[in-house]
């Protein structure tokens, strides 16, 4: 299944020259999904994260090409990952998550990916302050965005750790109820069996005696 995320819309992001799309995508068993993005200028940084919420041992098939199907990246049976590349040719760059290996077992993948220019914006200066005021305005401004970044990603590394952890306390309580029935019926069987028994035993002697 192929969705091309600049046309569809759900996220079309254009501020400061940064284009991102975040969604959330149930991939299906024996699944092959790949989304898109463009590049409009030559080196234009491009940030990809992914995280598997759920379903099977929480991880999966990736791989990122270029134009002309370059290869970028790849990996096989990651839970996460967070990286963060250079587009050296301007054109249409995929990303594909790759459920195959798993035969009825769908996963549910957060990901994000962002365009940006890495070209600053100039910021107007003041009349009668100095441009190492603006540089210096600039650089906190700056400092704050990457700041802003790295809580944004520790949220969603919490945020998958806590579906994580739930997924796992969800499974280990289905294993205790499971359990708990099959000890009730294994106690009613032997209950009935030892019913049968003695009543065998006393049908048994009361032949005897007669």
């Amino acid at each position: 299944m192929q969705l091309p995320l600049l046309s569809c819309g759900l996220l079309g992001l254009l501020a400061s020259q940064v284009v991102a799309t975040a969604l959330t995508y149930k991939v299906h068993a024996n699944e092959r999904a790949c989304f898109y993005t463009a590049t409009q200028n030559k080196d234009e940084k491009i940030a990809f994260y992914f995280a598997v919420q759920s379903g099977g041992s929480f991880d999966i098939d990736y791989e990122v090409t270029g134009p002309n199907g370059k290869y970028i990246m790849d990996g096989q049976k990651e839970r996460q990952g967070d990286f963060v590349f250079t587009a050296r040719e301007v054109g249409e760059y995929s990303f594909c998550f790759n459920n195959e290996m798993s035969t009825y077992t769908e996963k549910f993948v957060d990901f994000e990916i962002a365009v940006e220019n890495e070209a600053r914006v100039t910021i107007p200066s003041k009349q009668g302050s100095s441009p190492e005021q603006t540089s210096a305005l600039e650089e906190s401004l700056f400092k704050l965005s990457g700041q802003l970044s790295t809580i944004t990603r520790n949220q969603k590394y919490f945020r998958t750790r806590e579906n994580r952890n739930f997924s796992t306390v969800r499974s280990t309580e289905q294993r205790i109820v499971n359990f708990s029935i099959v000890q009730i019926l294994m106690i009613m069987a032997m209950g009935a069996l030892q019913v049968f028994i003695v009543r065998f035993f006393f049908q048994g002697a009361r032949k005897g005696y007669v």
